[in-house]
Parts: structure tokens; C-alpha cells; sequence
């Protein structure tokens, strides 16, 4: 009997029609990921505990059982000004509205209501686990001399587990290829401070909950609090002033675009951004500060905004 590879792996991710039912993803929707982990199954371990004249194990029923799926998603454009991204469909089902302007951008947005679901099919050398009513969170992390990335960490409802007679034909078409992040290839803007940073890590932080009640299962997004950490280069305090901001709760935009040729152009901007308590550090014997960031919302599903262009 052949072994199974772990490299040879393929995740096909469709959103769906109604919470719950199969979307049957195909080969045309694949996400192109790395950094893959992958837990097929999570829940509960319902011991009963019954009353014997002997002691032993009495073994356990499995209840709430879900899928958890993480991995990298590479942070870059469409190809194309206003065409939507291969990574689409899982922004929607992180809680994200789509919103297409022909030939100028791809903007993502909080949504609280209607929140859409996905379907993952995850095949691992021709074994496909099937995840049903998914939602997901996003953390995009940008680290000069690398490839930008969104952490993804999606959850879905057990579904089958079959054997399948090949991979699945999955095609690189249409991803682009990701610039570095550097100085030529990204701009950062904090508290109106033209960032020198060393890197910059944010998370949507969607809460995703497994939810198993009489009469309805479901995963889903039950709360947000949206952070980051800024690691940036020490300035004096007459040009940033860092630990004043921190105290007075000083609220202040952050944005960072990567790439700057239209079809490979990702923003991140968030309106109102509070400094948590700086603490310094040091690369290379260069001073520096770490910044926690307390992404807040304005208007309310404001917080942090993605627009690809």
C-alpha cells in the first residue's frame, strides 16, 4: 500500500448558497496557501461515568466535533485594478462585505450581519476532509525581506472523510506573485508618523465560536476586537512621542500599502488606532519600540478596512 505525502495537499474553499450545505468547492476554487496546520477533529469528550462494580476505563463519546484549519495566505493584488482577489471568498466568510469598482478597486469591510459561511474541502494525498458552515479570522503580518502573509484560522462543521481517486487539478492562475516588503515596495503611516518599521502584525480578532444547541449547529463569529503590534524605529520624542500618546489615549490612522503598480497594490487602513504601553528594545544595536495597537471602530464595522487595487 502507497504512503501519503504530506506536501501533497490541496484546500478547495467555496462560500455558500445556506449555513451548512456542501457548496461543493471545485478545483477553480482553490486558496494557494502555506504553512498549513491542520486539526480534523476538535470537541468534546463526553465521559459516562457509570456506576460498576469494577474500576477501568469506560471509554468516552465523542460530542461537538468540528474541523479547525490554519495557514498563510500570501498578501497581493489581483493582476487587475478592480478585480477581486483568489483569496475573496474567505475575506467574506472573516465577517468582510465585497465591494467591486470596475477597474479602480476591491474594498473589504466589516459586516456583522449576514455574515456569509464557507465550504473547505481539505485533501491530503488524495484523503478529502470536508468542512461545512466555515467562518474564519484573519491576521496580516508584514515583516521587511519577507512575504507579507494573512494568518488564517478557519473553523468548520465535521463533515465526511472519504477517500478520492486523484488530487484535485488545482491551478496557480490568477495568483499573483507577492512583492517583499521593503522600503521601494511598502509605506507605513502611523498617528501621521511616516513610519520606519520593522514590522508591522495585525489581527481582525473575530472570535469563533462552535455553537452545538437542540435544534441548530453552526459556527460563528460571537465577538471582534481587532489588535496589532508595531515593532518601529526609536525617534526622539520631539518627533513622535510615543509613551504621550500612550497615556493621554491619543487616537491616530494607521496605513500601510504594499506595491506600487496598480493590480498588485493591497492597503490596510484603520481610522482610529490607540498606543498601548511602549517597550523598548533593540536590533542590531539600534534602539527601538514595541507598540501594541487597539484597532477601534469610529462608526461602528470601521475598525480596519482592506482594498486591493
Amino acid at each position: 500500500m502507497a504512503v501519503r505525502r504530506w506536501r501533497k495537499l490541496a484546500i478547495l474553499h467555496k462560500l455558500e448558497a445556506t449555513y451548512g450545505e456542501d457548496a461543493a468547492p471545485l478545483a477553480a476554487n482553490a486558496l494557494i496557501g502555506s504553512n498549513v496546520t491542520f486539526t480534523p477533529m476538535e470537541g468534546q469528550e463526553v465521559s459516562r461515568d457509570l456506576l460498576l462494580p469494577w474500576m477501568g476505563n469506560q471509554g468516552v463519546i465523542l460530542a461537538g466535533i468540528y474541523g479547525r484549519l490554519e495557514f498563510d495566505i500570501e498578501i497581493a493584488g489581483a493582476g487587475a485594478a478592480g478585480t477581486v482577489p483568489k483569496y475573496g471568498s474567505i475575506l467574506r466568510s472573516a465577517g468582510m462585505s465585497e465591494t467591486v469598482t470596475a477597474a479602480t478597486s476591491v474594498e473589504y469591510e466589516i459586516i456583522e450581519e449576514a455574515v456569509e459561511s464557507g465550504s473547505t474541502y481539505f485533501v491530503m494525498d488524495k484523503v478529502q476532509h470536508v468542512l461545512l458552515g466555515g467562518q474564519t479570522n484573519i491576521a496580516p503580518n508584514f515583516t521587511p525581506l519577507g512575504i507579507p502573509r494573512y494568518r488564517v484560522t478557519h473553523l468548520g462543521l465535521f463533515g465526511t472523510i472519504t477517500d478520492i481517486g486523484a488530487m484535485p487539478a488545482v491551478s496557480q492562475a490568477g495568483w499573483i506573485t507577492p512583492l517583499t516588503v521593503s522600503k521601494a515596495n511598502t509605506t507605513m503611516s502611523l498617528h501621521g508618523w511616516s513610519s520606519i518599521a520593522e514590522s508591522l502584525a495585525l489581527d481582525l480578532g473575530n472570535v469563533l465560536t462552535p455553537r452545538f444547541l437542540i435544534g441548530d449547529e453552526r459556527i460563528l463569529i460571537s465577538d471582534r476586537n481587532s489588535t496589532g503590534t508595531a515593532v518601529v524605529e526609536a525617534k526622539s520624542l520631539a518627533e513622535i512621542n510615543w509613551f504621550e500618546r500612550a497615556l493621554e489615549r491619543t487616537r491616530g490612522a494607521l496605513s500601510i500599502v504594499h506595491g506600487t503598480t496598480p493590480g498588485n497594490i493591497v492597503e490596510i487602513t484603520a481610522p482610529a488606532v490607540e498606543i498601548g504601553r511602549p517597550t523598548q528594545g533593540q536590533t542590531n544595536g539600534i534602539v527601538n519600540y514595541s507598540l501594541p495597537l487597539s484597532l477601534c471602530p469610529v462608526n461602528g464595522l470601521d475598525e480596519m478596512k482592506i482594498t486591493i487595487r
